[in-house]
Parts: C-alpha cells; sequence; structure tokens
C-alpha cells in the first residue's frame, strides 16, 4: 500500500535529534519492512508554543497546503492508500490530514495522540479543537502509552479501531553490541579515566533546560546518596542545559563523567559497555533509552511516569521509584548494584525487549491493522474543516 506519512510535532529530517524524531523515523522503518510505500506529502511542522495568533496562521497555511495536495491529485483516483499522522496532539495538530484523507476518500490513521482537558480554553485552543476533529475523522489510532487511551478513546466515533501497540526500536544492533563489550569498555576507560572494576551506571538523554534538567537534577541527587558500593555514572549527551547538569553532579566529583553527544550508530555500543541504565523520566511518556538500554542487556532504574511501567517491568526488568523520588531511585539503584541481581535482570530485559519492543513485530501488528482499515471499505466520511 502506499501511505501519506505526516509528522506535524517534528519532520522526520529535522537536524536535531530527539525522541520525537526517533520514534517517526522507526515508525516509516516499521512500515517499509512491512512493504509499504510511504511518501512524505508535507513537511509542515504546525508545533506552537502558545501563540493562538500564529496558530491561525498555521491553521490557514495547514488549510492551502491541503487543498493544493487535493487538487494536485484531482482525476487520478486515490494516490494514496491511507493518510497516517505521527504525534497529533494540541501543540501540534494535523490542519492538513482530515481534509486531504477526506476529499480523497481515504482511511485516516493516527499514532501517538493524546488529549489534554486542560488545555480546553486555553493559549493552544484552536490546536486544541483541531486535534479533537482529526481523531473524530481518524479510522484508526494507535497509541505508544497506556495513559494516553482514555483521554484519546473519549473523542472517538464508536467504530474507530483504537490499537495499543508497545513502542519499539531495531533490536539487532543493541544485541550485537554486546559483542563488543570488552572493547568498547576498554576505550571509554582510557578516554574517561573509568574503572573498569567497577559497575558504570549510564544515561543517555538531551540536556534540556525542562523536564530533562528536573531529571538529571533528580539523579544527582539520588546518586549522592549512594557511599557503597562505589560504582561510575556515564553521562552521554549534550544540550543548552550542560552547565547546570554539571553543576548538579559536582559533588559526584570523578565518580561522573561526561561523554558529550553521541553519534546514533555509536549508542548501542555504549549501552553495551555499561552494566546499569538509570534516568528519573520526569513527565515523559516513556524513553525510547529505556528500551534501547534494555536491549543492550541492562536493567533499569525509572522514575515511574506516563508509561515507563509498560516498556519497564517493575522487579523483573527494573526497577521504578515515584517520579520524583530520590530517596526510591536512590533505593532501586542500590538493588541493582548487586551482581546477581543485576545479571538477572539484564538477561530477562534482553528477553523482554526482543519478545515485546521489536520492530519485526511492531510491523507485523501494524500492517495486520492498516489493512484491515483498508479492506473494511469504510465509507469516506465528510471533509472535516479545522
Amino acid at each position: 500500500m502506499k501511505v501519506a506519512f505526516y509528522a506535524p510535532m517534528k519532520a522526520l529530517d529535522d537536524p536535531t535529534p530527539s525522541g520525537d524524531r526517533t520514534v517517526g523515523r522507526l515508525l516509516v522503518a516499521a512500515l517499509r519492512k512491512a512493504g509499504h510505500d510511504v511518501v512524505v506529502p508535507s513537511r509542515l511542522r504546525s508545533y506552537d508554543r502558545g501563540d493562538p495568533a500564529r496558530q491561525r496562521r498555521l491553521r490557514d497555511l495547514g488549510r492551502r497546503v491541503a487543498d493544493r495536495l487535493v487538487a494536485r491529485h484531482a482525476g487520478q483516483g486515490r494516490p494514496f492508500d491511507l493518510w497516517f499522522t505521527y504525534h497529533l496532539y494540541h501543540k501540534a495538530p494535523d490542519w492538513i490530514g482530515p481534509h486531504v484523507a477526506g476529499s480523497l476518500g481515504i482511511p485516516y490513521v493516527v499514532a501517538e495522540a493524546s488529549v489534554a482537558g486542560k488545555q480546553r480554553g486555553g493559549l493552544w485552543q484552536p490546536g486544541y479543537e483541531a486535534s479533537l476533529a482529526a481523531l473524530a475523522r481518524a479510522e484508526l489510532v494507535i497509541g505508544f502509552n497506556p495513559a494516553d487511551r482514555p483521554g484519546v478513546r473519549a473523542h472517538l466515533q464508536p467504530q474507530t479501531r483504537y490499537l495499543d501497540l508497545p513502542p519499539f526500536v531495531d533490536t539487532r544492533p543493541f544485541a550485537a553490541a554486546t559483542g563488543t563489550r570488552g572493547a568498547t569498555r576498554a576505550k571509554l576507560a582510557a578516554r574517561h579515566g573509568l574503572d573498569p572494576a567497577l559497575p558504570w551506571l549510564v544515561t543517555v538523554a538531551m540536556m534540556r533546560d525542562d523536564q530533562k534538567l528536573a531529571s538529571y537534577r533528580v539523579l544527582a541527587a539520588a546518586l549522592a546518596m549512594i557511599d557503597t558500593p562505589r560504582f561510575q555514572l556515564l553521562l552521554i549527551g549534550a544540550g543548552p542545559a550542560e552547565a547546570a547538569v554539571r553543576a548538579a553532579f559536582a559533588p559526584l566529583g570523578a565518580r561522573v563523567a561526561f561523554h558529550g553527544a553521541a553519534d546514533p550508530d555509536a549508542v548501542p555500543e555504549l549501552y553495551a559497555a555499561a552494566d546499569l541504565y538509570v534516568w528519573p523520566a520526569i513527565k515523559e511518556s516513556w524513553s525510547m533509552a529505556f528500551i534501547e538500554a534494555q536491549a543492550a542487556g541492562l536493567p533499569v532504574v525509572a522514575g515511574r511516569s506516563g508509561g515507563v511501567a509498560g516498556v519497564v517491568e517493575d522487579g523483573v526488568t527494573g526497577f521504578l521509584a515515584a517520579a520524583g523520588d530520590a530517596d526510591g531511585f536512590a533505593a532501586g539503584v542500590r538493588r541493582l548494584l548487586d551482581p546477581a541481581t543485576r545479571s538477572a535482570m539484564g538477561r530477562a530485559a534482553a528477553k523482554r525487549a526482543l519478545a515485546h519492543h521489536d520492530i519485526d513485530r511492531a510491523a507485523a501488528r501494524l500492517d495486520e491493522a492498516l489493512r484491515t482499515v483498508v479492506a473494511a471499505g469504510n465509507a469516506p466520511r465528510q471533509a472535516v474543516a479545522v
């Protein structure tokens, strides 16, 4: 099938790395793995920080883009078999897809939507209304975060299908990286002065002055509570809040090494060289890094926020602490500094990542769901003005 894939939050070729870009690219990879022809019909970014006037300008621009797409394909039958929008919410509504899908008579599919009722009547009112209109138009909604399900389903038509799809990665590079663990560990030890005899904790996260910085501060406070056994922490990431992150970890001294940003292709080896992944994940949906780390055989200590409990099985592949609870987080780290516990949970983590979060499994489930929607021959719904 030919799939029109649109990401209003962030374009797939955006130069700035982010979890949103990663998930979007993985979705496209899964669709192509299932044999679908994926095209990107527009790069319009509708993300807005809370300016109603700008949202109205984006709405008008989106309508013009939609009209051009419809006119371009007029008389060509169905140029796409379906429209697929990734990451829909009040800050990044879809001003294009509902109109195009309705006009061309093709199914409209949404992946990773969320509805925040508190935004009704607020700064993002235009985007909020547009997101609800798009959900009302959808034939299929795909959810990665179980926490989003109730809010989203309340705004769907009775016949709309909802697919719970665990977030996923290509687990193969992470599993393969375990074969070079010794060599990578030696290089990192030489570069950062790390002691290979100690357990290494690792964190991979951007350094931004938002919930990322809040998570870094909780992590620093938690690790400062642990005197024994000894450990070292490798921080992989960079960003505008790096100075504040360094200040938070200054009390830990030589126990912390700052690696800086890493090339995505090098990340699997960095995970595999470590022993334990740690991240408080304040106000995060789930964090792809949890899945990547587990695919490399690392158990995890995480904050219990958003959909994190859906990707880290508490007591099996790691330990969860209440969001922002430095004491509880420190307790989880202490438990996984025990070699036997860490080894057993690391094996369980790799097994679970392959069974539940691998791209092959996701591709098969996506393919089945999309083909079901197309084959159902749902009567095209009236185009929605948003």
